[in-house]
């Protein structure tokens, strides 16, 4: 059976942190878990099946312009060599971000950015 990545966290680039807040606490039903100045990150377990939903002022260190989607798989090594096989280009090797949690940032080939995420 082949490694089908989850989608469970979703990254999204904001101006206001604080109106962002607001409206995403609104939306979800419960306050963030993570409440810092460069970064608000609400989890929803339980709720829907796991998401994680984090607000990133002015783009985060990312430089993000747009929301970035993680998928969660096993093997992110193996995952960034099947894509780049298959016509992706690498944005960001796989790096620990902290706590066992690695991330790789990959572009599509309609410039697309695709995020993925391997927790050791």
């Amino acid at each position: 059976m082949p490694d089908t990545p989850d989608l469970r966290t979703l990254l999204l680039p904001v101006s206001d942190l604080a109106q962002a807040k607001a409206v995403y606490t609104a939306l979800l039903g419960t306050a963030p878990q993570i409440d810092d100045p460069y970064y608000v990150g609400f989890d929803t377990v339980g709720r829907h099946d796991g998401q994680h939903v984090g607000l990133l002022p002015g783009g985060g260190p990312q430089g993000l312009t747009s929301p970035l989607a993680y998928w969660h798989v096993r093997d992110i090594e193996a995952k960034v060599a099947e894509l780049t096989a298959a016509g992706a280009t690498v944005k960001d090797v796989p790096g620990d971000v902290g706590g066992g949690r690695l991330v790789a940032t990959l572009i599509d080939p309609d410039g697309n950015l695709l995020g993925l995420l391997e927790d050791r």
